[in-house]
């Protein structure tokens, strides 16, 4: 099986195949405050043609307790109910969920996958070559948007940094955005962190893009475009691989 960048062999520019928006987003997940933003991603995909669902992926999550669970369920619910579209929460939380067809075949058609927070390393670990995640793809290529939030953000790199698990390895990410790293809360957890402690402690290499993602705050491509722009009450902060600077709601950048 084929990861979401392999899927489409016959072209390097694989920017310009995916047709879906895409969304990092530092923290936040089915909040109030995130309403009107994952409202606009739905949208995006009910113009490339999906349905109003809104797929809400727990993996991430998948080794806390069942009242945890439940509350990730349930406030994703909610959240849809005042959105005004159907919501599906699907109970994956290994590999063999991963690779349960049933659950595959709901995330087709779907305006919005929406992978939420808990371990990045063990999202990759249960999603990568699976049918869950070949789904995902193959939405997102058919025009489905998807948000990563916070766990969800860091997955979709190619190798996934390890100061979470205190341990020099990295873990194979999903490879949907290979080149770019994402911290997410990173006002939370870096604010007192010099920047070249950061990068020295996460070990990126020559060619790869690191940015922080404060929390309550967005980096978006949208569907058609090849930039991204930050939304939310935070900064999005490019500490390496590109000039090291700040981004504000509104601002855009090319990777």
């Amino acid at each position: 099986m084929k990861d979401c960048l392999s899927a489409d062999a016959s072209s390097k520019n694989y920017y310009l195949i995916m047709n879906g928006s895409l969304a990092l987003v530092g923290s936040g997940e089915y909040l109030p405050q995130m309403a009107e933003f994952e409202k606009s991603l739905i949208d995006d995909g009910v113009k490339n043609g999906k349905k109003p669902i809104y797929i809400q992926i727990p993996t991430a999550a998948g080794r806390e307790s069942e009242s945890r669970l439940n509350h990730w369920r349930d406030l994703g619910k909610e959240q849809a109910e005042k959105l005004g579209v159907e919501s599906i929460f699907l109970p994956i939380y290994d590999r063999d969920g991963a690779n349960n067809q049933e659950y595959a075949d709901q995330i087709r058609d779907s305006a919005l996958v929406y992978m939420s927070g808990g371990d990045p390393h063990y999202l990759a670990n249960s999603l990568l070559d699976t049918l869950v995640w070949k789904a995902v793809c193959e939405n997102y290529f058919s025009g489905g948007s998807i948000s990563g939030c916070s766990a969800g953000a860091m997955a979709l790199s190619s190798n996934i940094p390890s100061f979470r698990l205190s341990k020099k390895e990295t873990t194979v990410g999903l490879n949907l955005i290979p080149r770019i790293k994402v911290i997410p809360h990173y006002d939370k957890f870096f604010k007192w962190v010099p920047e070249s402690a950061v990068k020295k402690i996460l070990n990126i290499q020559n060619d790869e893009i690191l940015i922080g993602i404060d929390e309550l705050t967005t980096l978006t491509k949208r569907s058609g475009l090849s930039n991204w722009q930050v939304s939310g009450r935070g900064k999005v902060h490019l500490l390496k691989g590109l000039d090291d600077r700040q981004l504000v709601a509104g601002d855009k950048i090319s990777f």
